[in-house]
């Protein structure tokens, strides 16, 4: 796969998208704060929203990292294109532990069924500081076709497009700012690079 824009296009029509107050939120809920620092007052506009897992997927036939493509309303707005390259994740919204629903996301967004201790804890970190402050808890996972269940793609009404990004690759996609990312993604593989010398240096 390369990495230019044109060849990660999923079918996406997207009309009469339009903004609204929000009312009864499932996911968010908005606050302002109030508080005092160092004597001065002080007030600040926060979004409280879940935590979350994500995965860095790498398929060890393939030689490449499992992503998923989707289309993110909030990005639209900014690019009129909406469309996103990101790591397999979901939101902590379960009474099960992070490695459940990172595996539980795997299957479901890619269609492979990883047992639960194949599924390595990277770190965690928080997102979005400067209005929602939620941590995102990062995992690794190595796959290869004898896990396959399915297609994956989501749940729900998703749509997800699994996409298959040879790792000789990772470095110019990390660095097209044409693609739409994460700062989540660009980590990963930052890290699983250091990880692959390491491990030739060892």
């Amino acid at each position: 796969m390369s990495t230019t824009k044109g060849s990660l296009k999923m079918q996406n029509k997207i009309e009469k998208f339009t903004l609204h107050p929000l009312e009864d939120p499932r996911f968010i809920s908005t606050a302002r704060a109030t508080y005092e620092q160092n004597g001065t007052a002080k007030s600040w506009e926060i979004v409280k929203a879940h935590d979350s897992v994500a995965i860095l997927i790498y398929h060890i036939q393939k030689d490449a990292f499992i992503l998923v493509q989707q289309f993110r309303p909030a990005v639209y707005i900014n690019n009129h294109d909406g469309l996103t390259v990101e790591l397999c994740a979901g939101i902590v919204d379960k009474d099960l532990s992070l490695e459940q629903i990172a595996k539980e996301e795997i299957e479901e967004e890619c269609g492979y069924n990883v047992p639960l201790d194949k599924i390595e804890k990277i770190t965690s970190f928080y997102t979005s500081v400067g209005f929602a402050g939620s941590r995102q808890t990062l995992y690794y996972a190595e796959v290869d076709e004898r896990m396959k269940v399915s297609e994956g793609g989501g749940v729900d009404a998703e749509q997800i497009e699994v996409i298959a990004l040879p790792v000789k690759e990772a470095q110019a996609f990390i660095f097209d700012e044409s693609i739409a990312k994460t700062p989540g993604l660009m980590f990963a593989f930052m890290w699983w690079e250091q990880r692959r010398k390491a491990l030739l240096d060892g």
